[in-house]
């Protein structure tokens, strides 16, 4: 008897779960692939998340946050029965697609989804929205509520100069970017 071609049909989808259930979705749905015995029809499943930096209470944090809350990806071929596992897992309300036809994910997206996930462990990706010249308002710290100018944009370290008024002059002060938001 000849073995399967698992890459025949074999595409990412996307599930549309309950808010919040994202990762106890996963984690049925890999309890029913492995008793169901369909590993040769399931081969993935994936929340997708990112590193990112908050500040709470006064200190940076680092947190996983969710990049499509609501959303599981699943690595699989499509037929009756791996179908029905997937839309009758609980908290799972169904396929995005049109009607009950799943859509396969382009692999380009999936490709960017999961390079942006395998990021080097202890990097964190700074996305700071500011450029030099940009009027801000400083929202925390001891300078709380001054108005200021952007002088320079460290992404790599999360820092911002800002140029406030001070002493009749501008003075430089570096903050986490976090800090400060713009007017």
């Amino acid at each position: 008897m000849a073995k399967q071609d698992t890459s025949v049909g074999r595409a990412w989808y996307a599930i549309h779960t309950y808010a919040g259930y994202e990762n106890a979705v996963a984690r049925n749905l890999r309890q029913r692939i492995e008793s169901l015995g369909l590993s040769d029809k399931i081969f993935q499943v994936v929340v997708p998340t990112e590193k990112t930096i908050k500040i709470k209470g006064g200190r940076r944090v680092e947190e996983e946050e969710k990049v499509y809350p609501g959303y599981v990806l699943v690595d699989m071929i499509v037929d009756d029965q791996s179908w029905y596992v997937v839309r009758n897992t609980p908290r799972v309300t169904g396929f995005v697609g049109s009607g009950v036809n799943p859509v396969p994910l382009k692999k380009e997206e999936v490709d960017t989804l999961l390079g942006r996930m395998q990021a080097v462990e202890g990097t964190v990706k700074h996305a700071i929205d500011l450029s030099p010249g940009d009027a801000v308002v400083i929202v925390d710290g001891p300078f709380k509520e001054l108005d200021g100018k952007v002088g320079e944009v460290d992404e790599a370290r999360g820092k911002v100069k800002v140029l406030v008024p001070m002493f009749g002059r501008e003075t430089p002060v570096e903050l986490d970017f976090l800090q400060v938001k713009r007017i």
